[in-house]
């Protein structure tokens, strides 16, 4: 296979669980919101809003809501520096009949691609983070004063790793694609 750099990326990413307590640069953080803002959406919607949480009482207050009970499990992510909210909002007209006509939901293909968009940028910059989707996002708006119709979809906790997982399995790429067959 031809060298790749991107391919040295994404090979390179892990989920990353355990964060040095050191504070991630505005400037980084800055990378990765540009990054997720450059991603494609349908129609051009960009049907989101990425919220940081790098300030420790707010994290705080966010992170106590959000991870208790059931959803404690989770918790670690209150370690993180920092953490980024990705809230659903409204796209565009066009994509919404396109979500009906096709019973695919655009928005949250569009969260998900905007949100990897972010990790990468972060992982270039030798961050790590971690999807998690897996939390009270009721409480956790509702800790930020967040109003009615936002849903967060998504959060991604972000920091310097204090961690090296090793790398998980991965199928063969002939395991999951084919060319020109089915």
């Amino acid at each position: 296979m031809p060298e790749s750099r991107f391919l040295e990326l994404a090979a390179a990413r892990r989920s990353i669980r355990k964060y040095k307590p050191v504070p991630v640069e505005r400037a980084k953080l800055d990378i990765c919101l540009e990054a997720a803002r450059l991603a494609p959406s349908a129609c051009n919607a960009q049907p989101y809003k990425f919220i940081v949480l790098a300030d420790p009482a707010a994290r705080k207050k966010f992170c106590d809501a959000a991870f208790g009970g059931v959803y404690s499990v989770t918790k670690f992510a209150a370690a993180a520096p920092a953490l980024a909210l990705v809230v659903a909002e409204t796209g565009k007209v066009s994509a919404w009949l396109g979500n009906q006509l096709r019973d695919t939901n655009f928005r949250l293909v569009d969260i998900g691609i905007a949100a990897e968009h972010f990790v990468l940028a972060a992982a270039e910059q030798g961050l790590g983070t971690c999807w998690i989707g897996w939390f009270d996002a009721k409480a956790g708006a509702k800790a930020l004063g967040m109003g009615a119709g936002k849903k967060i979809e998504v959060m991604l906790s972000v920091g310097y790793p204090d961690e090296a997982p090793a790398p998980r399995p991965r199928r063969a790429a002939a395991e999951f694609s084919s060319y020109d067959k089915i």
